[in-house]
């Protein structure tokens, strides 16, 4: 994690973990609410405060969030950092962002293809012969999801029908969610089963896409995708914050806890998971960072210093029914709202979401993360009103109208 109607409603992402597991996560497994406390920089804002107080009573445990627009620099958090206590969550914390992950990779490879090493229209297969791809699927099919390649976490089909892949969901994700995974396994997963379509013909949202980019990219260059962000991306940034962990199963401090609930033997259990492996989403979902380095990633991506005019033009142009660009979605905020956003939001299976939303420019950024509890009531009917309040708050100037045409985040 589309949004067909004029309304923000609950992102992809917080209903299916990069297309699976959210939903058995932030639709189940929510949680009680919390007490908001104060926590800006800058100056007050009123408004932002209540937007993430209301994502907290409408199920979340917790919620950081960073905006940066025209009136300067502002942060706050609502909720709790761990169930049972009253301290804030921190507004420095760190957290697992989930499919944010495919921005960071899809801008590495851009930086590829900009060197002359990688061909963004050539053949995935030359580069990597050893896993059999089909040779129509290129580089550019893999950023935008148009390759057709099975999801390994599993696929959703549109007649209800589900295709399990790797346990990303329930029990046996809870039993297995230390469990180290290697890139190649993930793949080769996925190449045991049938392509969704054919490459190129239609457009369907795929870890295994930006697994394939990670392989890519370790084959060009025959450093480690971890090394290769972190020369390219990190270091010159200054992302102190992020971290792409491996399997590496500590979320470093400070940070929120999030919970996952789910049923054992008919019951409901509820576990903190701020501890998880996230080799299970290489290149696709396994990052760590914070609200302060994700406004400047998407601020420094979008505001021209990452990449050339002509491929940053690329990434940001929407494909498909997802209008999904390479790396981005692009969403349309209406007529009342002046444009559009680029954004990517994301989640690992369990326990946290993250926001990444930023203008054209990188002007004006919206970052938060979100932490999910023990409550068993559903945040689906309140948090996109939520959410929206948020978005017409920073890029509209509290404006209604957003999101004429918007899509969902994953």
């Amino acid at each position: 994690m589309s949004i067909k109607n004029d309304r923000v409603r609950m992102p992809r992402v917080f209903r299916r973990v990069a297309v699976t597991a959210l939903a058995a996560t932030l639709l189940a497994g929510v949680a009680t609410p919390a007490v908001a406390g104060k926590a800006a920089a800058g100056q007050d804002r009123p408004q932002l405060q209540k937007a993430i107080q209301e994502i907290v009573d409408s199920g979340f445990a917790g919620v950081q969030l960073r905006v940066h627009d025209q009136r300067g620099d502002w942060v706050g958090s609502a909720g709790v950092r761990k169930l049972g206590e009253t301290a804030k969550p921190p507004t420095n914390g760190r957290f697992w962002v989930g499919s944010v992950t495919k921005t960071f990779t899809a801008t590495v490879v851009l930086q590829l293809v900009a060197e002359g090493r990688i061909g963004l229209d050539a053949p995935v297969a030359g580069y990597l012969p050893e896993l059999g791809l089909d040779r129509r699927i290129t580089v550019r099919m893999l950023l935008q999801h148009t390759s057709g390649v099975f999801n390994y976490t599993g696929e959703y089909y549109d007649d209800g029908t589900f295709v399990p892949g790797i346990p990303a969901v329930g029990k046996e994700w809870v039993d297995n969610r230390f469990r180290t995974y290697r890139p190649q396994e993930l793949v080769r997963l996925a190449l045991s089963k049938p392509a969704r379509f054919a490459p190129g013909t239609d457009q369907s949202y795929s870890n295994t896409n930006y697994t394939l980019a990670l392989l890519l990219i370790e084959k060009v260059t025959g450093r480690s995708h971890a090394e290769e962000v972190k020369r390219r991306i990190l270091r010159p940034l200054g992302l102190r914050g992020t971290v792409v962990p491996g399997a590496r199963t500590q979320l470093p401090g400070p940070h929120a806890h999030g919970y996952y609930r789910y049923q054992d033997a008919g019951q409901w259990k509820v576990v903190d998971v701020a501890r998880q492996n996230l080799s299970l989403l290489a290149g696709a979902g396994d990052m760590v960072s914070t609200t302060q380095d994700l406004h400047t990633f998407i601020s420094a991506l979008n505001g021209g210093k990452l990449l050339p005019a002509p491929l940053l033009a690329e990434m940001r142009e929407p494909h498909g029914k997802l209008s999904y660009g390479l790396g981005l979605f692009v969403q349309d905020l209406g007529p009342n709202c002046g444009g559009t956003v680029l954004q990517h939001n994301g989640s690992p299976p369990g326990g946290y979401g993250a926001l990444m939303y930023s203008s054209p420019d990188g002007s004006r950024t919206l970052t938060a993360s979100v932490t999910t509890g023990d409550a068993a009531i559903d945040p689906a009917q309140e948090f996109p009103k939520a959410l929206e309040k948020l978005l017409k708050e920073v890029f509209c100037g509290g404006q209604a109208g957003v999101a004429d045409k918007a899509e969902p985040a994953r």
